[in-house]
């Protein structure tokens, strides 16, 4: 098997079972130095299990991972040097200001006071948390909460940034300040961000996405182009009689049309041509039909089959 060299993170093959349920499957993933990348799926997707295991909290059972070219099992001390980490789950202190509880977090990593006290300083100034140094981590914000648990994954100036489910009860104001805050990590730090995420929106403001589906990886690129593969409109039908609506259609209109969760689904260039035709030809059968750009959404149920919905968390 070649070195795991030469990318921010690199894995082969890597797997991983919870009681005999497989939780990642052959995943192979690379993601680039420098790189905002998202890792999307429901909740039971594999996520949450794949962020631990580059977070060297937990072993594969098979395969291999390496961050920064440090394998995740051989070198776990080495990789967690390299990395920041923040946590879908609150990790602050309450009871200690947002300045101890930077500080405490540097002496976890060796750094002398005036080593952390520099880089606490230039954190808090540089996501606007400069004059809350001394209150008490409890008595901010969710947002501003989640600005010193970042600031506290990079005050040992790690390379790579991993984050699980960041977004998680933020109202969708701070969710963009969070944004904004992490692609300037990005552009102007020169930080990787690596983040799991079932938001949508968050997925396409990433530069290239993995898709998780049942512990596989079912598309991976930049959204954009994963959207183009989709191949046209999207079309949505609801009907009492969906299966012999949907030979119908394919037998008039040509196919593939598909049924995914009782609705019947179809991807046509310009599908506003085409709706017309089909109301016409169906006339008093169809109960609502809509027409949509491609989403994200849209090409998880091209590469599943089913809907983007939560199950039970892994």
């Amino acid at each position: 098997m070649s070195p795991l060299m030469n990318a921010a993170i690199r894995t082969e093959s890597l797997r991983r079972d919870y009681a005999g349920r497989p939780a990642l499957r052959d995943v192979d993933l690379e993601v680039s130095e420098g790189e905002m990348f998202g890792i999307l799926g429901p909740n039971g997707g594999g996520k949450t299990t794949l962020f631990r295991i580059l977070a060297t909290l937990l072993r594969p059972h098979g395969g291999r991972a390496a961050v920064l070219g440090r394998d995740v099992v051989l070198e776990a001390h080495a990789v967690r040097r390299l990395l920041g980490v923040v946590f879908q789950s609150p990790a602050l202190d309450k009871h200690l200001t947002v300045r101890e509880n930077l500080h405490i977090h540097g002496r976890l990593y060796g750094l002398d006071f005036a080593t952390r006290t520099a880089a606490a300083d230039e954190l808090l100034a540089r996501f606007g948390i400069a004059d809350r140094a001394s209150d008490r981590a409890g008595r901010l914000s969710g947002g501003l909460q989640r600005r010193v648990e970042i600031a506290k994954g990079l005050l040992h100036r790690p390379r790579l940034l991993l984050l699980d489910e960041p977004s998680t009860g933020l109202d969708p104001a701070v969710r963009r300040d969070l944004w904004t805050l992490l692609r300037g990590l990005r552009d102007a730090g020169g930080v990787t961000v690596v983040l799991t995420t079932h938001f949508i929106e968050e997925a396409e403001g990433c530069d290239r996405i993995a898709i998780l589906d049942g512990g596989r990886i079912v598309a991976c690129g930049p959204p954009a182009e994963l959207r183009r593969d989709v191949g046209g409109d999207v079309i949505v039908i609801r009907t009492a009689d969906t299966a012999p609506m949907a030979s119908e259609i394919e037998r008039r209109f040509g196919g593939p049309v598909g049924i995914v969760d009782g609705t019947i689904r179809l991807e046509r260039p310009e599908g506003h041509l085409l709706i017309p035709r089909i109301v016409e030809a169906l006339e008093g059968r169809i109960e609502s039909i809509t027409l949509g750009r491609p989403t994200l959404v849209d090409v998880f149920i091209r590469r599943t089959g089913h809907r983007f919905e939560d199950g039970s968390a892994a």
